[in-house]
């Protein structure tokens, strides 16, 4: 403000006091003393200034849409300060701008108001969302949940709860209570069902767990029978089966002692097989000199010849005993392919001459029948001391020689 300005608006007399004209009179506002008119009045009119700042701060608020009560409030107390202000200018046209802003006011509360209401609307619809999540978390059956999908849900539902009730508007205090009363009642549920759910599994664990701890101990107990072991190893690796889940960790300790164990019966199963492989190459080079001796017998014609060439070569067959299990089916598929053969052959003489065939039959049935006798003997004799070896020999003999006599019959 100007001095030609300033003193339109306030004048200094000579004893320093200042007035500031208001309509058609004149007001004291103060008195500068030791000081030049000029120097007076430009204090004042810093003061003007000040007062112009704040009219001016509180209309840009207004513009900004700020709260419609702080700006009431605001503005009766400016306009208070401005009527009785110490200060050089045109106050008038303060308080003009101050009723303008009060006249707005009332406006800026209907259209604050309703924005309220829609904040809050949709605060109310939010918390509501929040807690049918909570509910439909809730009433879940708690034998299918999946107790870390719906922990971590519900988790985040409560985050999501704090930050509404942080960042969003306040709700009436009744809803609030309602709605956090129903959301609290969710989550109790859920934990109640959680901790109820996994004091059975817990329960059932640790039964399952006492069950295979059980197994382990049957099955360490059969390490030191070797191989003879495995099929008491394999009943129990049946019950362990059925025994259940004892809890992940548990249940992988426990599975790697038990699986220790069969490894163990199964090594040794593996060396006795390995012996027996060695042993029975011998035993496998003389059956398959035997099967290049009986595989021409299958375009003989003469079935006595070939019958008796037959009966020889199964003798020495039983005599040499076992071949390695992987050969077995092979050498005894060629064996029972001659077998056969010479069955039709002497099929096809029967057909002929009955009487020769009976009569023959009844000799090889009574030799069958012999040499029957003579290894079930032979099968008790083992039993009896012990030689497993020459009792399995022996039963796989009996075992042909009751075909052969069934075939006979």
């Amino acid at each position: 403000m100007t001095t030609t300005d300033s003193a339109s608006w306030g004048r200094v007399d000579p004893e320093g006091n200042v007035y500031v004209r208001e309509g058609e009179g004149e007001r004291h506002v103060g008195q500068y003393p030791d000081a030049t008119p000029e120097e007076a009045l430009a204090y004042y009119e810093r003061k003007f200034a000040d007062l112009e700042g704040q009219v001016k701060l509180l209309e840009q608020r207004s513009r900004a849409g700020a709260s419609a009560s702080d700006i009431a409030k605001a503005v009766r107390k400016l306009d208070e300060t401005v009527r009785t202000a110490s200060a050089v200018g045109d106050l008038a046209s303060l308080q003009t701008r101050l009723q303008a802003l009060g006249a707005g006011v009332s406006e800026l509360t209907e259209k604050q108001s309703a924005e309220a209401k829609a904040q809050l609307e949709q605060a109310v619809a939010e918390r509501e969302a929040l807690v049918a999540e909570a509910e439909a978390l809730a009433a879940g059956d708690p034998a299918t949940t999946q107790w870390k999908q719906t922990t971590a849900k519900l988790d985040e539902l409560f985050t999501r709860w704090q930050a509404q009730q942080h960042d969003g508007p306040r709700l009436p205090k009744s809803t609030a209570d309602a709605l956090w009363k129903r959301f609290r009642a969710a989550r109790s549920t859920v934990d109640h069902h959680r901790r109820a759910f996994f004091a059975e599994l817990d329960s059932q664990h640790r039964e399952v767990r006492g069950r295979k701890s059980e197994l382990v101990d049957r099955a360490e107990a059969l390490v030191g029978k070797g191989a003879q072991g495995i099929p008491a190893y394999r009943d129990l690796l049946d019950e362990w089966k059925g025994a259940g889940r004892a809890g992940k960790k548990q249940d992988d300790a426990l599975w790697a002692r038990f699986k220790a164990a069969g490894d163990a019966l199964f090594a040794a199963k593996a060396e006795v097989d390995a012996a027996e492989n060695v042993e029975f190459s011998a035993n496998l080079e003389q059956k398959l000199a035997l099967l290049d001796e009986a595989e021409p017998l299958l375009t003989v014609t003469d079935p006595a010849a070939a019958r008796e060439r037959l009966t020889s070569i199964q003798r020495r067959w039983d005599e040499i005993g076992k071949v390695p299990k992987d050969q077995m089916r092979v050498v005894n598929d060629r064996l029972r392919k001659v077998e056969n053969a010479v069955k039709g052959l002497e099929d096809e003489h029967w057909r002929r001459s009955n009487p020769e065939k009976k009569a023959r039959s009844q000799g090889l049935a009574s030799q069958l029948e012999q040499a029957i006798e003579k290894l079930e003997a032979d099968i008790a004799a083992a039993k009896e001391s012990g030689d497993r070896r020459k009792q399995a020999e022996a039963e796989e003999a009996l075992a042909a020689r009751k075909i052969w006599l069934d075939a006979l019959g």
